[in-house]
């Protein structure tokens, strides 16, 4: 039997069902099957591993402009206080390798290498490089591996991640304060948040809000947000830091996207 081939209009050829026999209705079913699970991404794949999402947090004052390597990828150049990256895409690991460098330096030699750690990146999971300085002494700063949120926040919900990262301030209050109500009438959000502390992830219900940042003890608002639209399903992280050239605000925020 002559077997007639059609071409329809997103140009894949298709075999017409009335002239086919059994033995090629049945091989053309296995091939539309093998495309639908290339087309969907099919999971179950042999020898396949997801995966993982790492960026950067650079909230060290003291550190100078650096250069963030993870297993040896670039991910970060010349990068200073306050910077937050975008997600690279990087293999999973049971042992990466993570090393800073001076934004001067062009390699990773160990003579060249300001800091390091270790750490296990999970498959499908997100992680955040963060550098930031050691409490225990002035001159000397840390890097260390965050596990990210990798999941929406519930409907009608917001999931707010705090780290506090602003040593002439100290210890703050945050405040996520919806529309029409003052301060006065707000209850913090995250109380006593030391400097170097992390708070999260921290799940309210999503409206229209300001963020206020206030020092523990203290009324009068050292950072006041404009208006963040929040519609449900949010997951960010919120870095706070002391502003650099200005006493009004005493403090500043970056805010990054963690989903969504």
């Amino acid at each position: 039997m002559k077997t007639t081939l059609n071409r329809s209009i997103d140009g894949v050829r298709r075999i017409s069902l009335s002239e086919l026999t059994m033995p090629k209705l049945f091989l053309a079913t296995a091939a539309s099957l093998a495309v639908a699970c290339g087309l969907t991404a099919c999971e179950n794949v042999a020898g396949y591993t997801q995966p993982t999402l790492v960026r950067v947090i650079d909230a060290s004052f003291i550190a100078p402009a650096v250069n963030i390597y993870v297993e040896g990828t670039e991910l970060a150049s010349n990068i200073g206080e306050g910077y937050i990256s975008g997600y690279a895409t990087l293999p999973a690991s049971s042992l990466a390798t993570v090393k800073v460098t001076a934004a001067t330096s062009t390699s990773t030699t160990t003579a060249n290498v300001l800091v390091s750690t270790s750490a296990t990146l999970l498959a499908g999971h997100q992680h955040s490089v963060f550098l930031t300085d050691n409490g225990a002494a002035i001159t000397s700063y840390t890097v260390t591996v965050l596990e990210d949120q990798q999941i929406a926040a519930a409907t009608g919900h917001s999931d707010f991640r705090f780290i506090n990262e602003a040593p002439r301030t100290g210890a703050v209050d945050i405040y996520m304060i919806p529309s029409g109500v003052t301060i006065a009438n707000a209850i913090p959000l995250v109380k006593n948040l030391a400097v170097g502390a992390t708070a999260g992830y921290i799940s309210f219900a999503s409206a229209t809000v300001t963020m206020v940042v206030v020092p523990t003890g203290l009324t009068t608002p050292a950072y006041t947000s404009t208006a963040l639209a929040l519609t449900g399903g949010e997951v960010r992280t919120v870095m706070i830091i002391d502003s650099q050239l200005t006493t009004n605000p005493p403090v500043s925020t970056v805010i990054a996207d963690d989903l969504n």
